[in-house]
């Protein structure tokens, strides 16, 4: 399979291009940073160097991979967590990335021919309630102080589901793990990195287009469907 992965070079990213590479999938790793470039190329991943904000370099880039499948996994948070105020001044960058962003993505997605399109999303966004949340509950797009985030997200995710392609949305979990902003589950729903990246890979060839809960089984969020159509499993580590 060939795939396109927007956001290589992210704390998901740089866990799933091996496990892709291994899997025997043709991969082509999107990075704005000429160093994760020429690691990729190292690791026998192709990388193409462009921004998602500009729409005719990213639908060449795109084209010129002619991937089976395009995934979504850029982000633009800061990589250590310094305060809540570094954070909070990151969302409106990232909102941009789930709006502007994706809908570069799935333009030159389609113009590519691309068959599926797999986007990382967030499963701490549902309107409070009865605990596990399923794929089904509504998100909270009324108040508290992600909503700048929760609103881009399922701006996203409308996007992704209705492009004509088949949408899968993976609705992360907190990571932490390598790479991330913890070594430990700190935060409800968690979630390690190597599991949100392993859920990534079985996206590629799994699974009916909807939204999947990603995370560990806490009891916060269901996970009983990426169990079932993904065969999710939140215990799955990198064997580095």
């Amino acid at each position: 399979m060939r795939v396109f992965v927007a956001g290589a070079s992210g704390a998901i990213g740089r866990r799933l291009m091996p496990l892709l590479r291994n899997a025997g999938h043709d991969v082509t790793g999107m990075t704005r940073a000429p160093d994760a470039a020429r690691e990729m190329k190292a690791a026998g991943v192709e990388p193409t160097i462009v921004d998602v904000f500009d729409a005719v370099a990213l639908e060449r880039a795109v084209t010129a991979a002619r991937p089976d499948v395009v995934m979504h996994q850029l982000t633009d948070l800061p990589r250590v967590l310094e305060n809540e105020a570094q954070l909070a001044a990151a969302y409106p960058r990232n909102a941009r990335i789930r709006t502007e962003g994706t809908r570069n993505l799935v333009a030159a997605a389609k113009a590519a021919g691309a068959r599926r399109f797999i986007v990382q999303s967030v499963a701490f966004a549902y309107l409070p309630g009865k605990e596990p949340y399923v794929e089904t509950d509504p998100l909270n797009l009324v108040d508290g102080p992600r909503l700048v985030t929760v609103r881009a997200a399922a701006d996203m995710e409308d996007q992704v589901l209705k492009s004509g392609m088949e949408g899968i949305v993976l609705r992360y979990g907190l990571l932490y793990g390598p790479g991330t902003w913890s070594e430990g589950a700190s935060r409800k729903p968690p979630l390690h990195v190597d599991a949100a990246a392993q859920a990534a890979l079985l996206a590629v060839t799994r699974g009916r287009p909807g939204i999947y809960n990603i995370a560990d089984d806490d009891g916060t969020v269901s996970i009983a469907k990426a169990r079932k159509e993904l065969a999710f499993d939140p215990a799955f580590r990198l064997a580095d």
